[in-house]
């Protein structure tokens, strides 16, 4: 009976070691389900580049930004990047589309809100992100 606990264990291990080998690398984001019902036509919220909202943006301003996540720095921030320069951006878990990999070269278009406080870096809370492309 020892025996058969053991190798029930082993199996168990190996076969968890083999879906983790498997799994995609580089940043995938948090999976989550993404919530349902949500909007996914237009939006009158203007497609702005990272340097103009750093240099011109108000505290509060509604915007979307279209670029790459290049990096997590930790908990819920991401260093966005576009053409013109990089953001520090706050995604929560939820946002990312459930199995759906998301790279540093992979596109992503984000709705949120340009936080500017006087005794912080400027960031950008994100409160939609849509996959572009790849």
């Amino acid at each position: 009976m020892k025996r058969i606990l053991q190798i029930s264990t082993i199996t168990t291990l190996l076969a968890a070691s083999a879906f983790a080998i498997g799994q995609p690398t580089g940043y995938t984001g948090p999976q989550a389900k993404p919530a349902p019902g949500s909007y996914t036509g237009p939006s009158s919220v203007p497609l702005m580049k990272a340097k103009d909202l750093l240099d011109k943006g108000k505290d509060e301003q509604h915007a979307r930004l279209q670029g790459k996540l290049v990096s997590h720095k930790g908990g819920e921030e991401y260093e966005f990047l576009d053409a013109s320069g990089k953001i520090t951006v706050e995604i929560d878990a939820k946002l990312f589309p459930a199995g759906v990999t998301i790279d540093h070269n992979t596109v992503v278009e984000l709705t949120g809100e340009f936080e500017k406080e006087t005794f912080e870096d400027p960031s950008f809370e994100v409160s939609q992100l849509k996959v572009v492309g790849k």
